[in-house]
């Protein structure tokens, strides 16, 4: 029987997808970091974000629930998550003060997921650390290779 060659594997690492999912998790733990460390973050919030007990997922509902409000399945659609999913994560969120569920204005069935003080405070506090943790990657790649880097992947994105 002929000798058999081990499997290449080293493609299941060397790949594009490989490095965003790596840099994607560097960024959002960066963005939780700072979080955990601003001033307008309740201490609470702060302490649960340092314990890494607050999960990168907590970002989705920040980055996608319109400070208007918006309704369950209008905000798991636009996060890319099943309803279930979102159903728990606000549910998470509400136990953290960050949101509240009111009766939707024009849909008697559905529930309107908003923005507590509290949460509008946690939302200008990502938007400020989304802001530095980007000014950190641009002076870690270079200012040219990060911008060639977002216009890539901006371009890809909108395929």
């Amino acid at each position: 029987m002929p000798p058999t060659t081990p499997p290449r594997t080293h493609w299941r690492t060397a790949h594009a997808g490989h490095w965003l999912r790596l840099a994607h998790q560097r960024f959002e733990a960066r963005v939780l970091a700072l979080m955990a460390q601003h001033p307008q973050v309740p201490l609470g919030l702060s302490r649960l974000a340092a314990n890494d007990q607050v999960g990168a997922a907590i970002l989705h509902i920040t980055r996608h629930l319109d400070p208007q409000g918006m309704r369950l399945v209008d905000l798991a659609a636009a996060a890319a998550m099943t309803k279930q999913a979102m159903g728990a994560l606000v549910t998470q969120c509400e136990a953290w003060g960050l949101v509240q569920r009111s009766p939707h204005p024009h849909d008697a069935r559905a529930r309107s997921i908003r923005f507590t003080d509290t949460g509008l405070a946690w939302l200008q506090a990502c938007e400020l650390a989304t802001a530095q943790a980007e000014d950190e990657m641009r002076a870690a790649m270079g200012t040219e290779v990060c911008t060639v880097v977002t216009l890539g992947l901006e371009a890809y994105s909108a395929q």
